[in-house]
This record gives structure tokens, sequence and C-alpha cells, in this order.
């Protein structure tokens, strides 16, 4: 075997499992072992140090073991690779030419037990979506759409948020997503979180749904469970759950989570940490604290925030509503933040109260329907008090204010501005642009009235 051959199955197999080729260390490691090197000659080779240089080949050793289905190390590595290339070649030979490595009758092939990473419209698929809502009503999210279709299909990320504040369409947008792109999965699975199980329940139900599929798709009827990470190293999976915010305690800043439910917090560590295919694509009004709002582009995981429709589509609401030739229509939608559903409100108490667009208009007037006002309360009622504090203060100002603006008032220590300022953010209560914060008019004519 030449090194070139056997960095392209290596290539592969950990392209297959974590959906990225080897990078240049993990070349330098392989290229090492084939020529007998120990660890501190590759470390002196690519300047680097060793102990960092053997952490990357024992994560390269394990992803190459769980691929192969054996042991495979350093001291091993060539033999091992040796015995892939002939299980390859007699797979194949009884009917096929080999070119090359692993090109057979000009068709690129997998080696055994090596799963393609985009199996396509697998009929074989595997889905739970009973507790999908139906679609209903769906504005032009193109954009948000292909972002999310980039992240899970090409760039294999494992932990996405999605969040927003109420209304904005999170569900929606899920909903559409998943029916473009359930058909990508071995498994596709939908969990609202209303009344959401302990982690053992749900752990149970998500492998109860993968052990009865493998039983009916095999001979054996008494196949031993796995734990939950095997199954999404074993099939790719998209696992949607809803209404997230559901396992995280009123009262407190964001995403800390309620008693008999921190473990959740272990398990989205496990789904990002760990190499697997599977993606989880988690919903609410809050994202966990331990998902940053702002990403790499070099981490698994993605959050975005949805924001509201541009002009073009929030007028198709009003259009429904019989208001989409009012006057100052733009204002009135940048009023009520594009958000389709506090639009749908308002122009429903508009109808029926027969109030003219240039009326409703003067004087910044907002309109706060009481079913808009029922949805702000359940949210609201979700701040730490130290939130509602700072909610307060914003209402004090007419314009963006920035941080120092906030202390001058001198009614919240600067330590506690800083969490609240974070935790109102992720809750999509403000909105920052630079160095300055904003209450939208929405939430201010509501905490006003309280």
């Amino acid at each position: 075997m030449n090194f070139k051959e056997v960095l392209k199955m290596a290539d592969e197999m950990v392209f297959a499992k974590t959906g990225k080729h080897l990078d240049d260390l993990q070349e330098a490691i392989l290229r090492g072992t084939m020529q007998g090197e120990k660890y501190t000659k590759i470390a002196d080779e690519i300047h680097c140090n060793e102990s960092y240089v053997r952490d990357i080949g024992s994560k390269l050793w394990q992803i190459l073991s769980e691929e192969l289905g054996e042991d495979v190390s350093k001291t091993n590595f060539r033999s091992a690779m040796q015995r892939l290339q002939v299980s390859i070649v007699s797979h194949y030979a009884q009917d096929s030419v080999q070119i090359g490595l692993v090109n057979f009758c000009g068709e690129a092939r997998h080696p055994p037990n090596i799963p393609n990473p985009h199996p396509p419209n697998q009929e074989t698929s595997h889905q739970d979506l009973s507790e999908m809502p139906e679609l209903g009503d769906f504005f032009d999210r193109t954009h948000e759409l292909k972002t999310l279709t980039t992240w899970i299909l090409q760039q294999n990320c494992r932990l996405i948020t999605l969040t927003g504040i109420s209304g904005i369409g999170k569900t929606s947008l899920a909903v559409q997503l998943v029916q473009q792109i359930k058909h990508e999965f071995e498994y596709a699975v939908w969990y609202t979180l209303d009344e959401f199980p302990t982690i053992d329940k749900f752990q149970s139900n998500l492998i109860q749904l993968f052990s009865n599929s493998e039983n009916l798709d095999s001979s054996p009827t008494n196949q031993k469970r796995l734990p939950l990470i095997k199954y999404l190293q074993n099939h790719r999976c998209l696992v949607v759950l809803d209404d997230v915010h559901n396992l995280f305690c009123s009262g407190e800043l964001a995403g800390k989570y309620k008693p008999n439910y921190e473990e959740y917090r272990s398990l989205f560590k496990q789904i990002e940490k760990l190499s697997h295919q599977s993606c989880f694509l988690l919903i609410g009004w809050e994202p966990p604290k331990e998902v940053p709002q702002l990403t790499s582009q070099n981490t698994p995981i993605r959050t975005l925030q949805l924001t509201g429709l541009d002009t073009a589509a929030a007028r198709e609401i009003l259009r429904d509503k019989g208001l989409a030739e009012i006057d100052n229509c733009e204002a009135l939608i940048h009023r009520y933040q594009g958000n389709p559903s506090w639009l749908k409100s308002v122009a429903t108490l508009i109808q029926e109260l027969g109030i003219g667009a240039a009326e409703l208009l003067i004087d910044d007037t907002v309109l706060l329907p009481e079913d808009l006002k029922d949805v702000l309360q359940q949210q609201f009622s979700r701040l730490s008090e130290i939130e509602k504090q700072v909610l307060s203060l914003f209402c004090r100002e007419s314009e963006p204010v920035n941080l120092a603006k906030l202390l001058e008032c001198g009614t919240v220590r600067s330590p506690d501005l800083l969490n609240a300022l974070q935790s109102l953010s992720r809750r999509c209560f403000i909105d920052k642009a630079g160095s300055f914060y904003t209450l939208p008019p929405v939430l201010r004519q509501y905490v006003q009235e309280l």
C-alpha cells in the first residue's frame, strides 16, 4: 500500500464520520505513522507540541476504530488499512473491475461500514412527525431556509438553535425545513416540549424508535439496545425539539435549567462534542446557556435568531386582511417589527374596529390587542427581577442607549446589568446595533402598561 491510497481511505472514513476532511495535522500523523515515526519526531517535523499531537492522534484513532469496527491505534494502523483494502477488493472483485483504489465501474464506492454522509431520498427512512404542526400560512423565508439547509446538509452541524420572539415564525420555518430535507435522513423525529419528560424518558423514547425500526429492518429480534449517541453515530438522524424554553426556569436569567432537567445540558454538550452524523434542531424563545448567540464556522453548532419579515412578505399578511393598500403600510410593518403573528393580531383589530390607518399611526400609537398581550405575558413572566428593572430603564429613554447611559441611572450594579442585557438579548427582548440597545415599540408599550 502506498501512502496516497491510505490517505484516500482514511479521508473517506473521517469525512463520513465528521463531515470534515483530514486536516494538515491529521495527515502528518498518518504519514509519520506509515513511516514508523514516533510522536516526538512527528511533532518536531511540523513544529507542534507533542502532547497536542498525541491528543489529535488519539481522537483520529477513535474515529477510525468506530468506522472499521475494530480497535485502531498507532501500532496497528498499517495492518488495519491493509485488511480494509483486501476487504474492499474482495467485495467487488466478483462483479466489478477495480479502477484505482475504491472506484469501480466509474462509480465511487464507500468502503464497508462507511455510510454515505448524504444518503439520497431514502425510501427506508423512519419518521415520527406526529407532533409536527401542519404548515399553514408560510411567508417568504428563502434566505433563512437556505442558511439552515446549508448548515445541516453541507456543513453537517450537529446542534442548531432557532430562536426568536413569540409569533416570529420559528415553528413554521422549521416545519417547512423538515418537509424539504427529511428524506436526506434515515430518521426524522419531532417532539413538542409542552410537557417534557425527564432525560431518561426522552432518551428511552428515542432509543425505542431506533431499536424497533432496526428489528424490523433486520432478522434478529432481540438486538441489544445501545446508548443514544451510538444510534446517532450509526444512523443519520434529524431530531427537532420545539418549545425548548420549557426546559428552563421562569424568574431566572435565560437558559437556566429546571430542577431534574439539568442533564439535558450534558446531552446537548455530547451532541456537540462527540463525532456523529446526526443533527438536533432546538426551537424556542431562548436557547440553552451553553449555546452562544455568535458561533464560529469551525464549530458544529449554530444559532439563528429569527427576525421579522421583510416589507414585501409582511404586505401579504395585510393584503389577506384587506389592508395592503393603506397609507404608511411600511410604517405599520416596522412598528410591529414584521412579526407575522403581531401583524395578524393588530390587522384583525383594525378591521373589527374600523380604525383608519392614519389614526393608528398618529403620535406613534401602538395598539396591543388582548390576544397579543396574552402571548407577551407568557414571555414576560419568565423574566428575572433584574431583567424587569432593566426594561424599566429602557422605558425612560426615547432613543437607543449604550451601556454607559444605562449605568448612569445607578439603580443596577454593573455585573447585574451586563448579565441582564445578555439574557434579554438571548430572549430577543432588546435589539442591538453596534454598542447601542433598543427596546422595540410593542414591548415598550407592553412594559409601560404594566
